[in-house]
């Protein structure tokens, strides 16, 4: 397939969205520029888990516009609980912790910002996640999302000391998940995928069944190391090996 042809077929593509949003999604068109995709493998169809890099709100939005799969996200219940929620969650941890805001000027940028992240992630169709009992009802939104052929995108890595070229932790719920579903008979495909901000592209790695990964190592701690040491690798690829054919 020619690049205009794969050009013109991107174009058909477009996310399960209400229209105001798509809309939105156009204006931040300005600001993300589209990037160029590499995939090692095929490119996720349906039922598959991605684990991606976060870099700050350039993942999301990056993969929310561009992306040519049908996916939903995970993300923290604080974005998408209540306004004030969100709030306290941008001042204290995103902007001041991760960030390394001042927190004065993160409370008053928060002002302006909460309303228009609010209003994003809620057209994001966001999947909250819980650190508590409550995880189950992240477990149960997803499985219906796959049953309904979409692709789950996770940003499992330890953003406590902020988002990293090369990450250091990933937070093994994913695993969990993997683990329901493989137990319902639903043996997911997991990707990872890595943006390169500098670059601007996004390296996916070939897809790996759960079922191949669990006989390689045991524990969900050894699955998220094993899966992040790859996330990682895709951050290091040498981009002038890669041919015109692998990018879309």
């Amino acid at each position: 397939m020619g690049r205009e042809e794969r050009k013109a077929k991107l174009k058909k593509f477009r996310q399960d969205r209400k229209l105001w949003y798509r809309n939105l999604k156009r204006v931040l068109k300005l600001k993300i520029k589209r990037p160029r995709f590499v995939f090692f493998g095929k490119q996720p169809e349906t039922k598959s888990v991605v684990l991606s890099n976060h870099v700050g709100a350039y993942g999301p939005l990056t993969l929310e516009i561009y992306a040519q799969f049908p996916l939903r996200m995970w993300g923290t219940h604080h974005m998408n609980t209540s306004f004030k929620e969100l709030w306290r969650y941008q001042t204290q941890i995103y902007y001041h912790q991760k960030k390394g805001w001042n927190i004065h000027l993160a409370r008053l940028f928060c002002l302006l910002a909460s309303p228009l992240t609010y209003m994003f992630y809620k057209g994001l169709r966001l999947i909250s996640t819980y650190q508590d009992h409550r995880f189950k009802i992240t477990l149960r939104e997803s499985m219906e999302v796959l049953n309904n052929n979409e692709n789950i995108v996770i940003f499992p890595e330890d953003s406590n000391q902020g988002y990293l070229d090369e990450m250091t932790h990933f937070y093994n719920g994913f695993v969990m998940l993997c683990e329901v579903c493989f137990k319902r008979n639903m043996d997911l495909s997991i990707y990872t995928s890595y943006l390169r901000q500098k670059d601007n592209v996004v390296l996916f790695s070939a897809p790996v069944l759960y079922s191949e990964l669990k006989e390689k190592v045991s524990s969900r701690e050894e699955i998220a190391n094993y899966l992040l040491n790859q996330c990682n690798a895709l951050g290091k690829v040498d981009l002038k090996e890669i041919t015109d054919d692998q990018f879309s």
